[in-house]
């Protein structure tokens, strides 16, 4: 397929289905596809313990098991294979390169360096934070690099590091969404690694004018700025999607550590303890969730409670049963955590989804572009790569 109708193929899928993706069962119960699909709500709810765990760390078992209750789930799983793009040697760095660079950073800058063509024109490095990547290709392909970052601090770093490792590195501190960044991109290949939202997609409504050489870019974080809904680079794209949505297609992590992971269990349980208690006093409905201090969740649940009450304007008294609520939240977590395994099929086609608008975004721009993998999803979930020339 080419990527346009890849892009046309899964549109159609995820409009199909949207019933079973766009509704949270953290904010409903039971939300409507259950009563469409009972088969299929009955077999998540059943999944013991250590067969949900299973199914959450493998999106290949997760579409073999939906496969039985969900006619569609093979054409989903073929719609989410993604070749890698093509891999390149690179010469290897001294040892001053991989200072203050942690680990898991260090092998996704290494993963992007090689599977990005080499580079014919001079290099931007764009949201570059410390200029880790730019540095990597400015050696590799023996080409003058930028990087462009809005904190000054990382700025001051990132000529540091460059005259630790001997790299000629200009470094720009700038907003990359201020009009006067743009003029930075001409005649140049651009990097983007893990650049959030409209960081990104600011490169692709600009790309037609912007003149630049190339690009090179892995979207990261799609919801962000786009909380007034998402507004597609492509003129096929066609789902209507809200900041909300946009972020199941980030949720997947594989790298964090058990204690975080404990403690984000915890979380929600809390979170799930107080929804149940707001819909118990005003019906079951989709409500907003408001960030929640983090000082809030060190103490005992009830007195969280009581402060969220409070924010909210709920009047429940210094009686409130917690040992009850948080049970119940509990509980909650248990069937959301199941019941969001057949949303979360959906997360990475969604994904392919938004990274083919920017690929379609950049050929109505006048670019010819790929989309592949860079590393496996257990280096990051966050994987794919956009490569545009000109």
């Amino acid at each position: 397929m080419t990527l346009r109708e890849h892009f046309l193929d899964l549109q159609d899928c995820l409009q199909t289905h949207q019933d079973l993706w766009q509704a949270s069962p953290f904010y409903l119960r039971r939300p409507a596809w259950c009563e469409q699909w009972p088969g299929l709500a009955e077999a998540a709810l059943q999944l013991d313990d250590a067969t949900l765990a299973s199914l959450a760390d493998s999106p290949e078992a997760l579409y073999d098991w939906l496969a039985r209750h969900f006619p569609d789930a093979a054409r989903l799983a073929a719609l989410c294979k993604l070749p890698a793009l093509p891999a390149r040697e690179l010469a290897p760095t001294c040892a001053q390169f991989d200072w203050g660079i942690p680990q898991r950073k260090r092998l996704q800058i290494e993963a992007f360096a090689r599977h990005a063509p080499a580079s014919s024109a001079p290099l931007l490095e764009w949201c570059a934070g410390k200029g880790h990547l730019g540095r990597r290709l400015a050696f590799s392909d023996q080409q003058a690099v930028s990087s462009l970052e809005i904190d000054a601090t990382l700025c001051e770093d990132a000529l540091h590091l460059a005259r630790r490792a001997g790299i000629e590195q200009a470094v720009v501190c700038a907003d990359a969404l201020a009009p006067a960044s743009r003029p930075l991109l001409r005649g140049r290949s651009v990097l983007a690694l893990h650049a959030c939202g409209e960081l990104h997609r600011t490169l692709v409504r600009n790309a037609a004018e912007d003149e630049a050489h190339a690009y090179r870019l892995a979207p990261c974080c799609y919801y962000r700025g786009a909380q007034d809904g998402y507004r597609p680079l492509n003129r096929d794209a066609d789902l209507s999607l809200d900041g909300n949505t946009l972020r199941l297609a980030v949720t997947e992590t594989v790298t964090a550590v058990r204690r975080i992971r404990e403690r984000l269990a915890r979380d929600q349980a809390w979170k799930l303890g107080f929804v149940a208690l707001r819909n118990a006093m005003l019906g079951e409905a989709i409500r907003p969730f408001k960030p929640v201090p983090a000082s809030w969740l060190s103490g005992d649940f009830t007195q969280y409670c009581l402060r969220l009450a409070e924010r909210e304007g709920l009047a429940v008294g210094a009686g409130i049963d917690g040992a009850h609520w948080l049970a119940t939240g509990e509980q909650r977590r248990g069937e959301v955590r199941r019941l969001e395994l057949v949303r979360h099929a959906f997360r990475r086609p969604l994904e392919i989804w938004l990274a083919l608008d920017v690929a379609l975004g950049l050929e109505e721009a006048g670019f010819q572009a790929r989309l592949g993998t860079f590393c496996e999803r257990s280096l990051t979930p966050r994987n794919l790569m956009v490569v545009a020339e000109r």
